[in-house]
């Protein structure tokens, strides 16, 4: 199996695995087909082709979209590698449109039981000090350590989420 088609193979099973989490623990949420004519092509313009997986809807506050992705922490710099490009697509439909956007990564070494979540404004605010260019895709990446991200396991709900969000001092 070639590199991307593995890669594709496995960011379906982090979003399948996400979805049964948000089933799990009741929380509505629409699933955003990826076929490329599910959207408008004006909007195209503010994040390309690709789009976040999931809508969780907040009763009383709205929604978050959420791109699921199956992402590796680097053993040595205890980082996650988050595309700079697809980052700053979503920064732009967040600005042009007042809409939230985060990622939520995990892999099979947490076994799907402990999600990673962070808002596209951090990253980027982090990706600013910290971004590197990879030697095999060539394309530029922000690197992201694990403490900057809100650690969620299979047990918790959006609470804890909120809670973080909220409460951080």
């Amino acid at each position: 199996m070639e590199i991307e088609s593995e890669n594709k193979v496995k960011g379906n099973n982090a979003e399948r695995k996400f979805k049964q989490w948000l089933d799990k623990h009741d929380i509505p949420y629409w699933y955003i087909q990826q076929d490329i004519d599910t959207f408008s092509l004006s909007l195209k313009r503010y994040f390309g082709s690709k789009r976040p997986d999931f809508m969780i809807l907040l009763p009383n506050l709205g929604f978050i979209f959420v791109d699921v992705k199956f992402k590796k922490l680097s053993q040595k710099y205890k980082k996650f590698p988050i595309d700079a490009e697809e980052t700053q697509s979503y920064s732009n439909l967040q600005r042009n449109f007042n809409l939230q956007v985060w990622y939520v990564l995990s892999n099979e070494d947490y076994d799907y039981n402990t999600w990673f979540w962070i808002p596209i404004s951090r990253v980027l605010e982090i990706g600013k000090i910290e971004k590197f260019v990879s030697n095999k895709s060539e394309m530029e990446f922000f690197a992201i350590p694990s403490s900057e991200f809100i650690q969620i396991s299979s047990d918790d709900s959006l609470d804890r989420l909120f809670s973080k969000v909220f409460l951080k001092k």
